[in-house]
């Protein structure tokens, strides 16, 4: 059976229309991707696991009688365990370890008839803005492939602009997948916490920081993707309201007149590019011309105390995953299975007191309440995405001599002297630069998007970035589509394809 050439022509819901009226075949659709991701993944390396026999046999049916029945789809090799299958998290040390069995999230992805191809590529335990694990090698921008992704869902974000998919697995814990949405042209919902399943193997991610969902070309993809994914799973320990309709039934209503807040400064005072400026200032005329009104305003945020929060819960949480190793793959955590930065990280939080970590984690409360009182007066808060369009590839590595002292420390264990030099605090500035904006949402538990609306004079995406109220994803998405219908995306298709 041959494969099907309009393949990306279609959103994920286009094609399933199309295998639901016998147009195409699943298997068809699954030879095309598998066609494209053969001919395309060696420049931009987005998939580091094939899965493709797997894919070919449930392909061949019988398919379930869900949404996407029959569309081809990509994990992302962090979080969502699929049985028998590695899930690395981009670690050395991790890379044999196979789980038993599924996720609850992508047990909800099979019953929705997506056929899964294999698992995209990711930074070392997700930590990063951008996708360049020493064990897979970056994943490329596929806009332009000197150019990052973003990440940590870098590989799913690559996969989908590169139309091997029409949508791709993907989780957010600081930006992961607003960022490389951002960057690569795409539309990226974070849901609000709770929203998504994240058992059995987690009750939470990052102390509630991280939410499941997808990296999607369509706004009516998103919204049908979170409608067969959402709802607490057995032990959940965030129950929250359910939608108060479909979400594939909001993105057909208007928004209304909304009370948009905007802001381009970055929370710490850092630069924020021209272009990600201009990209802010195109949507706020957008958005005035389609009714809306617009306010220069922002919430009382402190950024310093944001960003030593922030980095203090990637202290314990790396800590704890080094020390999960054992567990997870029966040996034991060596510096050699971990990335310098990782291993820094994970020496750090085993310096800091358990007392520091509760002191810092407060500041989430902080977060949030001024975001509750902020939300009395708006409906949404509209920023960049990114303070910088995306960066060369290894433009964000550690600098040689960063690179020599990780060494030095991560030898000699020396945690309390860095801890004492003072760095961390510099450590927190240089890391929230890039993206001053994103983590905020995360912090708070608010749904927030990425919607690409503006491309640079070179050609690369910068995304505008929304929050809204807790549980209100039913605003971002009927907003999303106005957006998408005003000025369409779908057809920017990067030269790459």
């Amino acid at each position: 059976m041959g494969a099907f050439k309009e393949y990306g022509k279609y959103d994920a819901l286009g094609l399933a229309e199309l295998v639901k009226k016998r147009k195409v075949s699943a298997l068809e659709l699954c030879e095309e991707a598998i066609s494209r991701i053969e001919r395309l993944n060696p420049a931009l390396n987005a998939v580091i696991h094939a899965m493709y026999e797997q894919a070919r046999k449930a392909a061949r049916g019988p398919l379930p009688k869900g949404p996407f029945a029959g569309v081809p789809f990509l994990l992302k090799d962090a979080l969502q365990a699929i049985a028998g299958e590695p899930l690395t998290n981009g670690c050395r040390a991790w890379k044999n370890y196979t789980p038993e069995h599924d996720s609850e999230y992508v047990r909800r992805i099979k019953n929705s008839g997506l056929i899964i191809l294999g698992k995209t590529n990711v930074p070392e335990f997700s930590l990063l803005g951008y996708t360049e694990p020493d064990l897979f090698g970056p994943a490329r921008n596929p806009w332009n492939t000197e150019r990052t992704t973003g990440g940590s869902s870098g590989g799913s974000a690559a996969a989908v602009a590169a139309r091997m998919v029409p949508m791709a697995g993907a989780n957010d814990g600081g930006g992961s997948i607003r960022i490389p949405s951002g960057y690569c042209g795409l539309f990226g919902l974070k849901p609000t916490r709770g929203r998504n399943p994240l058992g059995p193997y987690f009750g939470e991610g990052w102390q509630g920081a991280v939410v499941e969902h997808a990296l999607t070309l369509s706004v009516r993809d998103s919204a049908a993707f979170l409608d067969a994914t959402c709802g607490a799973d057995a032990g959940a320990p965030y129950i929250i309201p359910p939608p108060a309709a479909p979400y594939s039934q909001e993105i057909k209503k208007a928004p209304g007149k909304l009370r948009v807040a905007f802001s381009m400064r970055s929370i710490i005072d850092s630069a924020v590019h021209p272009e990600c400026v201009r990209a802010v200032e195109e949507t706020v005329k957008l958005l005035e011309n389609l009714g809306h009104r617009v306010v220069n305003a922002e919430p009382e945020i402190d950024g310093r105390a944001v960003a030593i929060s922030y980095l203090m819960m990637y202290f314990g949480e790396v800590a704890a995953d080094i020390e999960m190793t054992k567990a997870l793959t029966g040996k034991r955590a060596r510096r050699s299975g971990f990335e310098p930065t990782t291993w820094t990280l994970g020496l750090l939080g085993r310096t800091f007191s358990a007392g520091d970590f509760v002191r810092e984690k407060r500041v989430w409360n902080d977060v949030s309440r001024s975001f509750g009182r902020f939300f009395q007066n708006y409906d949404l808060y509209l920023t960049p995405t990114t303070a910088f369009p995306a960066h060369k590839i290894g433009e964000l590595q550690p600098r040689p001599a960063e690179k020599v002292l990780m060494k030095m420390v991560n030898a000699l264990g020396l945690g309390r002297l860095l801890k004492a030099s003072g760095m961390v605090e510099q450590i927190a500035m240089d890391s929230l630069s890039q993206v001053p904006f994103t983590q905020l949402a995360n912090f708070s538990g608010l749904p927030a998007m990425t919607v690409p609306l503006y491309w640079t004079h070179e050609g690369l995406p910068c995304g505008s970035h929304f929050m809204a109220r807790f549980g209100d994803e039913a605003t971002l998405f009927r907003l999303a589509a106005q957006l998408e219908k005003a000025r369409p995306w779908f057809n920017r298709v990067p030269g790459v394809v």
